[in-house]
């Protein structure tokens, strides 16, 4: 399920108290505490290949693309 999918059946039964905590708790989507579904890339939304380093928080195809403007040099 989607989350986007499971707000839109929240609306549905928000007049529902009881049927909504009980959706709610079998259905909402869990808060990340760790692994790779815990830290999205900032710039593009990806999980994969995370640079958390220096708090920078991107993945490493959106840090190529601006590396250079945040003050990293590449060496060859």
């Amino acid at each position: 399920m989607t989350a986007s999918h499971w707000k839109k059946v929240m609306k549905q039964i928000e007049h529902k108290p009881a049927k909504l905590n009980k959706f709610l708790k079998h259905n909402k989507p869990k808060e990340r505490t760790s692994g790779k579904a815990k830290r999205r890339c900032k710039r593009t939304g990806q999980f994969g290949g995370h640079i958390k380093k220096y708090e920078i928080n991107m993945c490493r195809q959106a840090f190529r693309e601006v590396a250079e403007e945040m003050g990293f040099e590449k060496y060859s």
